[in-house]
């Protein structure tokens, strides 16, 4: 139960090619970004659909494997965990961000 306490799975599509840095120790990471919609019908009977942004960040092999196989549109499962970090801007602003993980993903489907 201890890897329940922070766990997210996600489906959605990419909205953007894997951003790929490599290391000086030869370590990759890729940087994504993941929409996931949810609709709904609103008080007239309109349907609704909400758009949520999650950034994601793939490290090691699997970075190299989203390199290879991911892009813009493609449907993608995830399962990894919450982090957040802060960073000090270039203007001295201290900016706060929250990233999820990935442990796995698995490529479902692409855009059409």
């Amino acid at each position: 139960m201890s890897t329940l306490k922070n766990s997210v799975r996600l489906v959605g599509n990419l909205g953007m090619d894997p951003e790929i840095r490599t290391f000086d120790n030869n370590r990759k990471l890729a940087k994504l970004s993941l929409a996931t919609n949810e609709s709904y019908k609103n008080d007239k009977g309109e349907k609704i659909t909400e758009t949520q942004w999650h950034n994601l960040v793939i490290w090691g092999a699997q970075a190299k494997f989203a390199e290879d196989i991911l892009k813009k549109g493609d449907e993608v499962a995830i399962d990894g965990k919450l982090a957040s970090r802060s960073y000090v801007d270039k203007d001295g602003n201290k900016k706060y961000v929250t990233e999820i993980v990935v442990n796995e993903f698995l490529k479902i489907g692409q855009k059409a």
